[in-house]
């Protein structure tokens, strides 16, 4: 593995964290959003991570692409809101299924992730620079 793929593989990372920190915003956004029908309801999304092997195979410098968006499979709640705007004949109201806690912790998964890469660009341009200057 060379020095340079560090880079790529660092900024791939960067990229399909940027994703996920983003879907994760629009998942907080719609936490309280309410609908009259279970299909118009807010449904969790999530980023589908893929590892992008090399053309030698090499693990090492692999890369991640987010291959897609998927749409959580748990049910919308059912609340029972006859006054409502959004409530149906029956006087329910259907709310996302957002667990507002498992988004957080997402949330700070992903930041975390994204600044680790953010440091392994850092170090590698401070290598590459004090590489530079031995010849000096």
């Amino acid at each position: 593995m060379g020095l340079l793929n560090v880079f790529d593989i660092a900024g791939s990372s960067m990229s399909a964290q940027s994703v996920r920190l983003n879907t994760t915003a629009s998942n907080l956004a719609n936490a309280n959003t309410a609908a009259s029908t279970v299909e118009g309801a807010y449904r969790s999304r999530q980023p589908v991570f893929q590892t992008i092997m090399s053309e030698s195979g090499d693990q090492a410098s692999a890369s991640v692409r987010v291959t897609g968006i998927v749409q959580a499979g748990a049910e919308p709640n059912k609340v029972f809101e006859p006054g409502h705007p959004n409530a149906d004949d029956e006087g329910y109201v259907y709310m996302s299924n957002v667990n507002i806690v498992d988004e957080m912790v997402n949330m700070i998964s992903a930041s975390r992730s994204y600044q680790n890469s953010v440091e392994v660009l850092n170090t590698s341009k401070e290598m590459l620079l004090r590489t530079l200057s031995l010849g000096q």
